[in-house]
């Protein structure tokens, strides 16, 4: 398969699984009574996957792990916010609810991003049909929580 239709593709399941992701760990965090631990079991078998495929891969990246810029860490803290936000809401705002938000604030973010190339992103500057997509997208996401 080639890369132009690999890459939509894995990212399209990478999509699908992210309320999969919320609704499961939500209904974990309710058995356990704790979002937070619930949090950190999903994290831990990320960590463990991650490890994982590492080894089975194989990776060049094996030295000076921590002579990059100490802020590139910051997105773990980042996933773990996620993760954590999304066991604690999504059983009370509902799963479609929590992620429908979840990919405004990312639509959002990563239009900033691209606009202002950040962190290594490749320039894409705002037009008119991408502020008008996201602004679409709010108002879609006013009109479920009034419905």
């Amino acid at each position: 398969m080639s890369e132009v239709l690999k890459d939509p593709l894995i990212m399209f399941c990478a999509g699908v699984g992210i309320p999969i992701l919320a609704a499961m760990n939500a209904q974990l965090g309710s058995r356990l009574g704790s979002a937070t631990l619930a949090a950190v079991l999903l994290l831990s078998v990320a960590v463990l996957s991650a490890l994982i495929f590492h080894l089975i891969l194989g990776s060049s990246a094996k030295s000076m792990i921590f002579s990059h810029p100490k802020h590139l860490y910051f997105a773990g803290c980042l996933m773990g916010f996620y993760i954590l936000s999304v066991t604690t809401i999504a059983p009370r705002f509902g799963v479609g609810n929590a992620i429908f938000t979840v990919l405004l604030g990312q639509m959002a973010a990563a239009a900033i991003i691209d606009h202002f190339a950040l962190f290594g992103a490749a320039r894409n500057p705002l037009s008119i049909m991408r502020v008008s997509g996201i602004s679409l997208m709010a108002i879609g996401l006013i009109i479920i929580q009034r419905a």
